[in-house]
């Protein structure tokens, strides 16, 4: 699975309206990237403002990492129990949506209007609102990024 994970790429932003049971349709490029290599299965989680959204060997990958760090460090305790704690695996419908389930739409403020972000291997799922204010302050402070990035040879 790993060769696999390593090609699978969420790419864009592409914004969708939940519906009044808390189910959105993930984008059909998203959708297929997934369903063509995993199934139908996703794992959700708290993310800084939104819900980060994962396959689920991409999920398991990423969770041995964490759990492979040390355990005596009440930082990585405390991110442990945020992060994987806050994790639930959810299936994809025959209509390609997905049930946000009610405590991660209440973390990350979903209303109607939601924004999916893809970020190589995983992909964030906002609050079209939250998202326009966290994508103003990343523009505001893009040129601290660049030189950053440039530092990092990227």
């Amino acid at each position: 699975m790993k060769e696999e994970s390593e090609r699978l790429m969420f790419l864009g932003t592409v914004e969708h309206t939940m519906d009044g049971k808390g189910r959105v349709s993930i984008p059909a490029r998203f959708r297929d990237a997934i369903e063509n290599r995993f199934g139908d299965k996703i794992v959700m989680t708290k993310g800084e403002g939104c819900v980060d959204v994962y396959p689920v060997s991409i999920w398991q990958e990423l969770t041995q990492k964490i759990m492979g760090l040390p355990q005596l460090r009440r930082d990585i305790k405390a991110f442990q129990r945020f992060y994987i704690g806050g994790a639930q695996e959810c299936s994809i419908d025959k209509q390609g949506r997905v049930l946000v389930p009610p405590d991660l739409r209440l973390h990350a403020g979903f209303d109607k209007d939601v924004v999916f972000i893809g970020i190589s291997t995983r992909f964030e799922l906002w609050s079209k609102k939250n998202w326009m204010e966290a994508e103003k302050r990343i523009l505001e402070t893009i040129d601290g990024h660049r030189d950053a990035l440039a530092e990092l040879g990227i």
